[in-house]
């Protein structure tokens, strides 16, 4: 005896009439979300202070209302280098004008915002602090909350992000040379 084989039924392309209720789709998988790329540049401004060094560091709310304590980044404008960025974006966002030592390389993370996955590229440097104050007055996009002077020492224990941890762990191995 053969069994008939169940077909899914027709879907109907129109919209829904009025008055009645369209039952939502089932949430997508985070596989089938369509995927935004996206670059930031920024880094670890490094200032001597007290016979030690210190780093300027941004907090911000995160999604789900917590506070974040993290490097300054952001993306780059029109034709910027991913070094102009950086030298802009931790101005903007910390107050401090800084010069470009090294490179510290790249981290990549995954997040899934609004309909959508992101996979974020953030290049960071080790800058120099040249003048400046601390504010966050002249961020343009109003994302810091708050910006603090922060030893080297003590930076392991503030960032909230391990692969910012990382990052900051290659400038302090590389400061012996530019300090």
């Amino acid at each position: 005896m053969v069994h008939p084989v169940p077909r899914a039924p027709k879907r109907n392309p129109l919209p829904p009439a009025l008055g009645t209720q369209a039952v939502p789709a089932a949430p997508a998988a985070a596989s089938q979300l369509p995927t935004v790329e996206e670059i930031s540049a920024g880094g670890v401004v490094v200032e001597k202070h007290d016979g030690g060094l210190r780093v300027a560091i941004i907090a911000r709310i995160n999604r789900g209302g917590r506070l974040e304590w993290c490097l300054p980044k952001g993306h780059p404008e029109g034709e910027e280098s991913y070094a102009e960025a950086a030298v802009r974006e931790i101005e903007e966002e910390t107050g401090i004008a800084g010069d470009v030592l090294a490179p510290l390389g790249s981290i990549d993370y995954w997040f899934t915002v609004s309909g959508h996955r992101v996979h974020k590229t953030v290049h960071h440097f080790l800058l120099r602090a040249t003048g400046g104050f601390l504010t966050i007055e002249n961020d343009p996009d109003h994302e810091a909350v708050d910006v603090a002077w922060v030893p080297v020492a003590d930076l392991g224990r503030k960032l909230s992000f391990p692969n910012e941890r990382r990052i900051t762990d290659l400038a302090r191995d590389l400061l012996p040379a530019y300090f």
